[in-house]
């Protein structure tokens, strides 16, 4: 009954309170946010159930980005103008499929499970985990930005797409359509926690937690754990890729720079603030460190990154499990002075 209450005060906040008390460009800003927070709820699953420290979902965000933005970059003209400045004189045969609405629609979801399910059977059949597992992830980040950045003509290289103009009939130069793209985002918001709630309380979630913390017992259970981690390693990756195309529309852009290893990081960094544990705790996380980011750095432009590593370090100190856990911790150590009082 609380959690529902605790939804419904969040969902007014979103969706009726902040579109009226922001300015554009406040709105435009959570809006976002809450793109991160769509990523952190994957991380969640991925990482606070599943026990897979995923330091490149920068890739799954940006193959989701690249998919929308190619869309809408074949709605402003014949030839996106990053092409015409490198000197392509005709429409690459990998972009002319992304023309199509439904075709783009799909690949925001299908490129990044897809990807993801390839690597996740084939990293989790060798029982890769751990450390491994997260320097594997980070490496793929860092290739893919690199790839993404040699192909200038391709990918718009450094500058990645910008310049957008419309999202499926949206102004998005208008601030009352830019409004509605960010209703869009905070909907899609409380679906995926919703839907990863859901799943994490069913048989599978219980699984999952089983295999984080003992794996090579489940599988003598005659569970197979690669199978059951690579699924929470795709529905995380969908969901990055589903925060990237709405990350394009609502900033105007996506470069590389969106989407390497400190990205991935700083992804990684919300959650853990908030508790990766919690689907609500790495929400509020996300939401939390990308509103300190952006006002340390309009407070400290020279030393915002201190401050911001300063309270990721007292997080992990004082609060191991995020801000989330606190009230565990309060009840644990509530529950031993009382034993210590009744053994005095």
């Amino acid at each position: 009954m609380r959690n529902r209450a605790v939804f419904a005060v969040a969902a007014i906040l979103l969706l009726v309170v902040a579109p009226l008390v922001l300015s554009p460009f406040r709105l435009d800003l959570l809006g976002k946010y809450l793109c991160y927070a769509i990523v952190a709820v994957g991380i969640s699953l991925a990482w606070g159930r599943g026990g897979m420290l995923t330091l490149g979902q920068g890739v799954f965000f940006g193959l989701g980005g690249y998919a929308m933005g190619m869309h809408l970059k074949l709605q402003d003209g014949e030839l996106p103008d990053f092409m015409s400045w490198s000197g392509v004189e005709e429409l690459p045969l990998l972009w002319k499929p992304f023309a199509n609405p439904v075709f783009a629609l799909a690949m925001v979801i299908v490129l990044p499970v897809l990807v993801a399910t390839l690597l996740g059977l084939l990293v989790f059949r060798q029982r890769v985990r751990g450390a491994y597992f997260a320097v594997l992830s980070q490496a793929l980040a860092a290739a893919f930005v690199i790839l993404l950045i040699g192909q200038q003509g391709l990918t718009g290289g450094t500058n990645g797409l910008t310049n957008f103009q419309f999202f499926f009939g949206l102004d998005l130069y208008e601030d009352a359509d830019r409004r509605i793209l960010y209703l869009v985002t905070a909907l899609v918001l409380g679906a995926s926690y919703l839907s990863v709630r859901q799943l994490v309380r069913s048989r599978y979630g219980q699984l999952l937690v089983a295999i984080r913390d003992g794996e090579d017992r489940v599988r003598f259970l005659g569970y197979d754990p690669a199978l059951v981690k690579t699924v929470a390693f795709a529905v995380s990756a969908g969901l990055a890729g589903i925060a990237g195309a709405l990350f394009v529309p609502l900033v105007g852009l996506l470069s590389p720079a969106n989407l390497g290893i400190v990205a991935s990081l700083e992804l990684l960094v919300g959650v853990a603030i908030g508790g990766r544990y919690s689907l609500a705790g790495a929400v509020a996380g996300a939401l939390l460190f990308n509103y300190a980011k952006t006002i340390f750095s309009e407070q400290w432009p020279d030393g915002w990154l201190y401050v911001q590593g300063a309270l990721f370090v007292a997080v992990m100190v004082w609060a191991p499990r995020g801000l989330a856990g606190l009230s565990h911790q309060f009840r644990d150590a509530l529950s031993s002075r009382r034993k210590v009082e009744v053994q005095a």
